[in-house]
């Protein structure tokens, strides 16, 4: 299944299911049916496998009549973040490809050795957002504005010490993140700063549910600034797969549906060329997963923010 959070006009936001060309926004499809369906996407991740079956019933057995009463064409939708407001800091993962860790050391004085566990750090529910929205460049803080493209996980219920072998049960989702990083605002080797500003953590097209992805870890992914291509890879090449994330995550941290894991980025990134190469303001940034889609932000200057 393919989720979104969209608006139309000014209205709220709404959880809705992409079919073909079409969104058929959630809670009025219970509505119609006489059942009832969240108008939000954490609550609808909280409903776990069940939500989804549910909801697929719903539209299985609804007319074609009742589906035009609560659809919209794709097109005439604003797309935010899938989750616009996480209830927590994104768990991002530093340095989880081989090259990136090379171009890393040359560049970012980071240590030329593999990890030998999991870089992990966070962005917070304030840096995220949607596709075809600004990224703000503060001149005033960075002159070293980077992308990151990354597959990003979707956590599907609570857990805590998760074991290897189980933890793809614990995946509800995927999607496309940004891992927007300032390069120079990093302190004492502490990277909040440097990744976790506001507009940091842009995040979609949409949410696609995990049966949806035949293998997470053969995953082409890539990033194009002003149509040039900057990165090109395939989450074959994670140092760390999702598994072992997320058994090391929740050693640390307890997981909960609607966490989300930024699952690190490979080679490509403008700190790692030469002559090194950031973004400026008017630049356009595209970021695609395969199976997912392509997330597109503009950069802006701060001072045309209101």
């Amino acid at each position: 299944m393919k989720l979104v959070t969209y608006r139309i006009n000014h209205a709220p936001a709404s959880l809705g299911f992409v079919e073909e060309n079409m969104i058929i926004d959630a809670h009025k499809l219970g509505e119609i049916k006489s059942s009832h369906l969240p108008d939000n996407m954490l609550d609808f991740i909280d409903l776990g496998i069940e939500g989804i079956n549910h909801a697929v019933h719903l539209m299985n057995t609804a007319t074609k009549e009742e589906l035009l009463d609560c659809s919209i064409p794709l097109a005439n939708a604003t797309l935010l973040a899938p989750i616009p407001k996480p209830r927590k800091n994104i768990f991002g993962i530093g340095l989880n490809y081989t090259e990136h860790v090379a171009e890393s050391a040359r560049t970012l004085d980071t240590s030329k050795e593999l990890p030998q566990q999991p870089v992990i750090f966070s962005k917070p529910p304030t840096a995220v957002t949607g596709t075809d929205t600004d990224i703000i460049h503060n001149q005033k803080i960075t002159q070293q504005l980077d992308w990151e493209v990354e597959l990003a996980v979707i956590i599907s219920k609570h857990g805590k010490n998760i074991k290897k072998e189980n933890a793809m049960d614990y995946v509800y989702g995927y999607t496309v993140i940004n891992d927007i990083s300032a390069r120079d605002c990093r302190r004492a080797g502490q990277w909040i700063v440097s990744k976790g500003q506001d507009t940091f953590a842009p995040m979609g097209p949409m949410l696609v549910t995990r049966d949806e992805i035949a293998d997470p870890h053969n995953l082409n992914l890539s990033l194009k600034v002003n149509g040039v291509e900057k990165q090109n890879s395939n989450t074959k090449y994670m140092l760390f797969n999702i598994e072992e994330l997320i058994h090391d995550l929740s050693i640390v941290f307890t997981l909960e549906a609607g966490d989300i894991i930024a699952t690190g980025t490979p080679a490509g990134v403008g700190a790692g060329r030469n002559p090194q190469e950031w973004m400026w303001p008017g630049d356009v940034v595209e970021a695609t997963v395969e199976g997912i889609g392509t997330l597109r932000n503009t950069i802006v200057d701060s001072e045309e923010v209101k």
